[in-house]
C-alpha cells in the first residue's frame, strides 16, 4: 500500500486537536483505483478466515468496506447513525464517541442483516483510540455473530487503539500507519501492519 502512504504524505493535513485531514482520499473524495486496491489488500488478508459479512459505520467506512466485500463476494452491512423508520425491530444499538463530530453518536444495525452464524470482519477508515470498533463489537455481540478481524485504512499508532483492543484477540490489519505527526515534524507515515 505504498501508493496510499504516498498520497497521505502528499495530501494529508494536520489540524489542531490531533486530527489528520485526508478528505481527498477517504473522507470526502475517493480515488477509485486506490479504493479498489484497499479492498483487494483487505480481502487478501482476511479471505483465509472465511468471513460471511463485512461491517462498517457510515459514512467514511463504506467505500473501503464495499471494495472489500466486492473482492470477497460477500454482503456489507453498515451501522446507521440515525435509525430510519423502515428499520425492522429489533435493531442492535450502541453509542460511539465521535471526535470529528464532537460528541456521542448512536449506531443502529437491523437484525435483518446481522445475526448468529455470521462471521464478521470490521472495516473502517481510521483506527485511533479504538472507541468506534468497541461500539461495533458491542453490536456484533448483540447479534450473536462472531468477530473474526479488523481492518482499518489508517492507523494512528500514537493513540494506542490497537493496544486497547488486544483483549478482543483478533487479527488487526491496517494499510497505512501514522507513527507520529506534528506541525514541526509533519506526518511520519509508513505502510501498515
Amino acid at each position: 500500500m505504498q501508493t496510499l502512504v504516498d498520497e497521505i504524505r502528499a495530501q494529508g493535513i494536520i489540524l489542531p486537536g490531533g486530527f489528520l485531514k485526508v478528505d481527498g482520499l477517504v473522507n470526502h473524495q475517493l480515488l477509485p483505483a486506490l479504493t479498489r486496491e484497499m479492498g483487494r489488500e483487505f480481502a487478501r488478508h482476511f479471505a483465509p478466515l472465511s468471513p460471511s459479512k463485512i461491517l462498517t459505520i457510515e459514512v467514511s467506512g463504506i467505500a473501503p468496506a464495499l471494495a472489500t466485500a466486492m473482492e470477497l463476494g460477500i454482503p456489507m452491512v453498515y451501522a446507521r447513525k440515525k435509525k430510519p423508520l423502515t428499520m425492522k425491530e429489533p435493531a442492535y444499538t450502541a453509542q460511539s464517541v465521535s471526535r470529528t463530530k464532537g460528541g456521542t453518536v448512536d449506531l443502529f444495525v437491523s437484525s435483518e442483516f446481522l445475526g448468529a452464524g455470521d462471521r464478521v470482519i470490521i472495516i473502517d477508515d481510521f483506527l485511533a483510540s479504538g472507541g468506534t470498533v468497541r461500539s461495533l463489537t458491542d453490536i456484533i455481540g448483540q447479534s450473536g455473530a462472531t468477530l473474526l478481524g479488523l481492518g482499518c485504512v489508517i492507523e494512528k499508532e500514537f493513540e494506542h487503539g490497537r493496544d486497547r483492543l488486544a483483549d478482543l484477540e483478533i487479527p488487526i490489519h491496517t494499510l497505512a500507519n501514522i507513527v507520529r505527526m506534528s506541525e514541526a515534524e509533519g506526518i511520519v507515515v509508513e505502510v501498515g501492519r
